[in-house]
């Protein structure tokens, strides 16, 4: 006896699986060109502050050299000021609203995958000592035993639920001992479908958080062009280091977070069919003896 359903849901989720990772793919690519295109602007714009085509380059060594020594004082402290290093922080601070979204994002990430770590074990889904258990009620065919065994709520799994579906099948069919193996399949469906969907979350994180990268990388751009254009063409690159640094910030931010959330998928999707499967073996042993007629 097998779950011939977990081949179709799999199938499923192998494309979504392609479609989503084809999605970073190219918003991975496109937000490095974007990376590389700013660094380009950036240095030309402080290679066009540095030496500007208009000031002749003796009259402005003429009018500095005055200048160092009375503002050596003052302005030697304000220099060490502005040049603080910048933190983790200011820089995630950097992100906005975007940036702020999408660490929530993270946020709720890590809770689930913690959750799916706690609940997604081979321990909690089919512990050893229920299967012992149930396989030595049924097989000195105690079915009422085993059917409250696997009704309390203390002992509620993936094999207990898809064992008490086959007993209840059993003892309320006059052909029970033929017809018990659908039952038995329709619950490992339904419990299965039920994992998948918990799972669903972190592919849904995974695809959105690069989705709002993307719209923080354009959101920058935009910011910077409207600021070039308020100032003729000739905006300096400190008037433009913010919006930049929105544009990838927001890029960065939704690749870590999209990167572990669609990892963390792709495991607990595989941990789910691998214990399934093992599941499905296990039943269909302890089960067999409702296969024989009395």
């Amino acid at each position: 006896m097998t779950y011939r359903f977990t081949g179709k849901r799999l199938a499923a989720g192998n494309r979504l699986a392609f479609w989503v990772r084809l999605l970073l793919c190219v918003g991975f690519l496109w937000g490095a060109g974007n990376l590389a295109q700013h660094q380009t602007v950036v240095t030309a714009l402080l290679a066009q502050e540095e030496n500007p085509p208009d000031t002749p380059p003796a009259a402005s060594t003429l009018d500095a050299e005055p200048t160092l020594d009375p503002s050596a004082g003052s302005g030697g402290d304000q220099t060490d000021e502005s040049k603080r290093p910048r933190t983790l922080l200011d820089t995630i601070f950097d992100g906005g609203i975007v940036g702020a979204i999408i660490i929530l994002l993270s946020f709720v990430a890590v809770g689930f995958i913690i959750e799916h770590a706690i609940t997604i074990r081979k321990q909690r889904l089919m512990p050893e000592a229920d299967l012992a258990t149930l396989g030595d009620l049924i097989a000195r065919r105690d079915l009422n035993a085993a059917r409250q065994f696997c009704e309390d709520p203390r002992n509620y799994s993936l094999a207990s639920d898809v064992i008490l579906a086959g007993i209840e099948r059993y003892q309320s069919s006059e052909f029970g001992f033929a017809d018990y193996k659908s039952a038995v399949e329709e619950a490992g469906e339904d419990f299965t479908a039920r994992l998948y969907r918990k799972t669903d979350v972190l592919s849904v994180i995974g695809a959105v958080a690069p989705m709002l990268g993307l719209f923080g990388t354009v959101e920058g751009m935009m910011e910077s062009f409207n600021t070039i254009a308020s100032r003729g063409g000739m905006a300096r690159p400190d008037e433009l280091a913010s919006s930049i640094g929105k544009a990838l910030v927001t890029t960065w931010l939704g690749l870590i977070v999209a990167i572990p959330s669609m990892i963390a998928f792709s495991f607990f999707r595989n941990r789910i069919d691998e214990i399934v499967s093992e599941c499905g073996k296990r039943v269909e042993r302890i089960l067999a003896p409702l296969g024989r007629r009395r």
